[in-house]
């Protein structure tokens, strides 16, 4: 096992669904309840990392984060350093390409919040920010907790983009699937069975605890039983 990589991994999976989320609510609840010109479009714009192939949009990415464009050269007068084939760089890029994970299950999850409750909190004097922390994120969070977990997992194991964008630089942005490549590349099918055996499990689990959660929202309350 690579921990280096597994360590990078972790790091990249975690801060992008802690800033992801904190985007996905806010959008999922515009997408969700308000009605405007140009929703079509963002919405395509929103599922597009879903078809588009990783080696295409990690193109895109790293002409966006080179020095020759405007962010680059933004970011490297701000920093001192470049913002391509960097963890930042990398962060940046997880952000866009698991934007559909975080917010497709919230969008779903705020789609199905009745708007009688909403209506009824705001005539019982709560404001909309008490709303959404009393009414609207408790029956959401079923949505909230699958985006977390598809979000973090796709992270996880991103690879294309990955190596379009950050590279393979150990300790800053070889991750466990680029460090599975390299063991493969390198004929130590050992190694790359035990980190591929890792993420396989993993996403096992993923995916099973989103089908639980799911089940359970979409469960008919029987009357009498606690739920």
């Amino acid at each position: 096992m690579d921990w280096l990589a597994f360590q990078v991994s972790l790091q990249l999976a975690a801060a992008t669904t802690v800033i992801l989320l904190l985007f996905a609510v806010w959008l999922a609840r515009v997408l969700a309840w308000k009605t405007f010109p140009g929703r079509s479009v963002i919405e395509g714009v929103v599922a597009l990392p879903l078809v588009l192939p990783p080696t295409v949009l990690g193109y895109y990415l790293l002409v966006a984060f080179s020095r020759d464009s405007l962010l680059g050269r933004l970011y490297e007068t701000t920093t001192g350093t470049t913002l391509a084939f960097s963890f930042s760089g990398l962060l940046l890029a997880s952000l866009v390409y698991s934007l559909p994970f975080a917010v497709q299950p919230l969008l779903r999850a705020f789609e199905a919040v009745p708007v009688r409750l909403r209506e009824a909190a705001w005539c019982s004097g709560l404001s909309g920010w008490q709303t959404f922390w009393r009414v609207e994120l408790p029956l959401a969070w079923p949505g909230l907790l699958s985006a977390a977990v598809l979000t973090f997992a796709h992270t996880l194991g991103e690879f294309g983009v990955v190596l379009m964008v950050g590279g393979n630089i150990p300790g800053e942005t070889r991750t466990l699937a680029i460090s599975i490549y390299d063991r493969t590349q390198a004929f130590d099918d050992a190694a790359a069975g035990t980190m591929s055996l890792a993420l396989l499990g993993f996403a096992l689990v993923t995916v099973s605890v989103v089908y639980a959660v799911e089940r359970r929202r979409r469960a008919p309350k029987v009357p009498g039983r606690l739920a």
